[in-house]
């Protein structure tokens, strides 16, 4: 199974949902950037659940605890183990998923597969493996600030259930985004999206919806110009997320509806520095980042195990039906904000030291 994720700056997350822990193996991470459990442990409590109304009540504290890699809060070049013990673990409320497929769960593709299954909460496939993704951002974030100070990623929920926000991506800012359950951007619409939620919420059922994220203060010249396109392992790295559906950069779709003389953003020079009047690009031209502000954005589905009662079949081949247990989010955008943008600065983190191996050049 590929857990690994990254070339120069690489992670590599493990642990299932209902084992006795998650979390992430940080290598390739250079020395000296400070580094301390309080830094992880402020991203992972913007992922934990039972941290309001509308997410999954499962008391997690996600306490981070790093066992090697760091001295004296100073990172020491060797591999960073961050280890998240599973406190609240209820494997009893999944026994039915020993002989049951959910549907649109991972439990019949990963039979197949594998032969074997985790069926308590998923094993791997359950989002709770995105606490090493997170822990695991919070260190190439560290390490953004130190390349790149003025630097700043910020994500928000733009849409849910086809409600959509109104903001200005230049200028959003992150208490903005913190200041309500959703990590929703405006005030015009935010009683109708979570009105979505909590409708669906009582009525066992689920919605999707859209995050957005802007990178502000990008430096120009990250990226590769071929298979390793800036966009190309931005969407790599959103599609591997757990229930996301969707990737766009910059104009995305809109782009085909349009012309080049519509699309194209002309230059101009502000100082010694180049610049675009327009960005349909999204801050990415030829996979390569070109200085303006990265945009891009998200889809996820909706949740997919329901309360209400739905046809499957069994290990066996027998039609059934099933109403699931457990405790799940009826949205999961609100805690997969801070997890697009941890995967974020992991792609950043990785480019920006395959750059600074160019910028050895005579």
């Amino acid at each position: 199974m590929p857990n690994t994720f990254g070339h120069l700056f690489r992670i590599t997350t493990w642990g299932e949902s209902h084992g006795k822990g998650v979390g992430v193996v940080v290598d390739g991470c250079p020395s000296k950037i400070p580094l301390t459990e309080s830094d992880i442990q402020k991203e992972l409590d913007r992922r934990r659940p039972g941290q309001s109304k509308i997410t999954t009540q499962r008391k997690e504290k996600d306490i981070a605890e790093i066992l090697s890699g760091t001295f004296n809060g100073m990172t020491l070049g060797t591999p960073i183990l961050i280890l998240v013990r599973n406190e609240d673990a209820r494997p009893e409320a999944y026994a039915e998923m020993e002989y049951i497929y959910r549907p649109s769960h991972a439990d019949y593709t990963y039979q197949v597969k594998y032969g074997i299954r985790n069926w308590q909460g998923g094993g791997r496939a359950s989002a709770r493996e995105t606490v090493g993704r997170v822990a695991g951002g919070a260190v190439g974030g560290k390490l953004l600030e130190v390349l790149y100070p003025s630097l700043e990623v910020i994500a928000w929920v733009s849409e849910v259930h086809g409600v959509k926000s109104f903001c200005d991506p230049n200028k959003i800012t992150k208490d903005k985004i913190e200041s309500n359950i959703l990590r929703w951007p405006d005030s015009e619409n935010f009683d109708n999206a979570l009105k979505e939620v909590e409708k669906a919420q009582k009525e066992g059922d689920t919605v999707g919806g859209v995050i957005d994220c802007v990178v502000r203060g990008m430096p120009p010249g990250l990226g590769e110009p071929v298979f390793d396109k800036l966009e190309a392992d931005l969407a790599k790295a959103m599609l591997s997320l757990p229930a996301s559906k969707g990737f766009e950069i910059g104009s995305g779709f809109q782009a085909a509806r349009m012309r080049g003389s519509e699309h194209n953003d002309p230059f101009y020079m502000e100082g010694k520095r180049v610049r675009t009047y327009t960005n349909w690009s999204g801050g990415v031209q030829g996979g390569i980042s070109n200085g303006e502000n990265l945009f891009f954005r998200v889809a996820f589905k909706p949740v997919a195990t329901l309360a209400k009662e739905q046809k499957t079949v069994t290990v066996d081949g027998e039609e059934v039906h099933l109403r699931a247990r457990g405790r799940h989010d009826p949205c999961v955008l609100p805690r997969a904000v801070p997890i697009v943008e941890a995967m974020t600065k992991l792609v950043l983190a990785d480019h920006a030291l395959r750059q600074k191996v160019l910028d050895c050049r005579p």
